[in-house]
């Protein structure tokens, strides 16, 4: 965890920056939410999700990583603008799902290494 290199996370929101956070970080929250996420057939609502990947956290993790809805909500975004999950629509609350990567053009393609 002593890693300094860094991802850069995007948003889905026009003009807003993006953030630099460890990736150790990206990559750990980033297998937890896909975990969590195709576990649920359903999608999960976004409100529960950091208290699903805080579940998941052993004692070492949690301790290091900061606050646990902020690296959440930052890593979610990046997930969505990279094309990872999806916001289901019309869903109120917010409810994400992994996005079905065999209807997409290009299906076999590898994703985004961060």
């Amino acid at each position: 965890m002593n890693d300094d290199s860094r991802v850069v996370c995007h948003t889905p929101t026009p003009g807003k920056k993006p953030t630099r956070i460890h990736k150790w970080k990206y990559d750990l929250l980033r297998g937890i939410i896909l975990d969590i996420l195709d576990s649920s057939a359903d999608g999960v609502e976004f409100r529960s999700l950091p208290s699903f990947v805080d579940a998941c956290l052993n004692p070492e993790q949690r301790a290091n990583l900061g606050s646990v809805g902020w690296y959440t909500t930052t890593v979610k975004l990046d997930m969505e603008v990279q094309g990872d999950i999806e916001r289901i629509p019309n869903a109120s609350p917010q409810r994400l799902r992994l996005v079905d990567r065999s209807r997409q053009p290009g299906a076999n393609a590898e994703s985004r290494s961060p």
